[in-house]
């Protein structure tokens, strides 16, 4: 039993709104998770995240009842900026690798994750979805010009994977010039080639 000092009375009970508590419970636990996987990567202990989004384990537990179901859920929200980043008919890889630049940490996890679970129904939705928004980004650079024939939606998500995973590993203030000069040198390898 804790003690308590003399005088002090009891603590205040947060007050338990059951079910309505829910959606606003999933919103905490999903920005917290966000944060704890940013610094502490995909194995970060589950009750860092409860704690931080100021629930209990059990709350956590009945939103996602396994460490995949919470990555997938954080990297779902990834996906909805990405999509929106690159749905405007005049954007390309541009606005797309820059959203990956923003959300490098988590966007390597995710990475990770599709790597350590290819076969999982709710992962293969997430590929499927990286999948559709790199082939939205192709089609708006080869309606531009942009892209030279050589280039394909594999090439594309190579290279997302390569610039999230340098720039996850790079020094933060390092970070934003080191994802320009390697942009760079992607757009000169993308770039329609001349002559032969």
């Amino acid at each position: 039993m804790s003690e308590r000092r003399q005088g002090e009375g009891p603590r205040p009970r947060k007050p338990n709104l059951g079910p309505s508590a829910g959606p606003a419970n999933r919103r905490a636990l999903l920005a917290a998770a966000r944060e704890i996987f940013a610094a502490d990567g995909l194995s970060a202990p589950f009750s860092a995240i409860a704690k931080r989004a100021g629930v209990g384990q059990g709350s956590l537990y009945r939103h996602f009842p396994d460490r995949l179901s919470l990555a997938v859920a954080v990297y779902e929200e990834n996906l909805d900026e990405l999509e929106a980043a690159v749905a405007p008919p005049d954007a390309g890889l541009d606005a797309l690798l820059q959203g990956v630049i923003a959300q490098a940490i988590v966007s390597t996890a995710l990475i990770d994750l599709i790597t350590a679970h290819p076969h999982d129904p709710r992962v293969e939705r997430l590929g499927a979805r990286v999948r559709d928004i790199a082939v939205a980004a192709v089609e708006h650079e080869r309606a531009a010009g942009r892209f030279g024939a050589h280039v394909d939606v594999d090439d594309v998500l190579l290279a997302i994977s390569m610039l999230a995973g340098l720039v996850a590993r790079t020094e933060p203030a390092e970070r934003g010039p080191t994802a320009e000069r390697a942009w760079e040198l992607l757009h000169a390898a993308f770039a329609p080639r001349t002559g032969s």
